[in-house]
């Protein structure tokens, strides 16, 4: 499959690219559930996502992307600014917090160290005759690593995985590690260079918990295997030719559902 429009830093987050190239961030929209991510990129859904979430998360990538990006992204985004009460004119609590997940890593000198190289660097390319996505936040070809920042609640918090039955950090609960996977894929065939992945971690606690992490190859390995046995059926599914497999309990699945059977009372809870 021939690969698509060039993407640019003013289109990379248009609708059209995810139908012309996966990303991390799609594929695992469908191993969550299928229906909602096909109904999603035929724009015929539009999930229930936490944009304040989303803003504080890319107010901290902006910062350490360039001063002109941030002060644009800043400028976009208004809502940031308490506009009555008390508050007026000052920052809302949540940006608060996302100022001080900038000054927690601002101040360290390690990540100044580590945080060296080009940053939001487009990169595309195919794994198994299709094709791919993905921007990375901070790559050093140099050195060979790139570094992806990443904000949660808490860093040592740990998620229940129904299907291992035991509780994991939240890395493998959000399966960044296929993210990396992909990316390094991606940077290799781009650069010609095999880039080591790390994932600085900044918790939106007061004050900021902050850490770096490094993925194991196996899991790389591992994620990279998901994506090769499951590429074929998403595939498929975007193109009409399987039905997508819904999850049963999503915002999508819940929105079309129909009492088409009776369960026992004992299969109520999910985990």
């Amino acid at each position: 499959m021939m690969l698509g429009q060039k993407l640019t830093p003013n289109n990379y987050y248009e609708n059209w690219t995810d139908r012309a190239y996966m990303s991390p961030t799609v594929f695992k929209r469908f191993l969550a559930c299928e229906a909602e991510a096909l109904a999603e990129l035929q724009g015929k859904w539009e999930p229930c996502m936490n944009s304040t979430a989303l803003v504080v998360g890319n107010w901290l990538h902006s910062y350490f992307e360039s001063e002109e990006a941030h002060a644009k992204f800043v400028d976009e985004h208004t809502e940031a600014i308490s506009s009555r009460g008390p508050s007026k004119g000052h920052l809302k609590k949540d940006f608060k917090i996302a100022e001080s997940m900038i000054e927690a890593l601002s101040d360290d000198h390690d990540f100044d160290l580590l945080y060296q190289g080009d940053k939001e660097v487009i990169v595309t390319g195919e794994i198994d005759g299709y094709p791919w996505k993905g921007k990375i936040d901070c790559l050093n070809l140099k050195q060979g690593y790139f570094v992806d920042l990443k904000t949660t609640a808490d860093i040592y918090k740990g998620y229940w995985n129904e299907e291992s039955r035991e509780r994991e950090p939240f890395v493998y609960a959000y399966n960044y590690q296929l993210q990396m996977a992909v990316y390094q894929e991606l940077i290799k065939q781009q650069f010609g260079v095999n880039c080591k992945p790390y994932i600085v971690a900044v918790s939106k606690q007061d004050p900021p918990d902050k850490q770096a992490i490094d993925l194991p190859e196996y899991r790389l390995t591992n994620a990279m295997n998901q994506v090769l046995e499951s590429q074929q059926h998403i595939q498929d599914v975007i193109k009409g030719e399987a039905e997508p497999i819904q999850c049963g309990h999503c915002a999508y699945c819940r929105s079309t559902k129909k009492l088409e059977s009776v369960v026992s009372a004992d299969d109520l809870l999910l985990d």
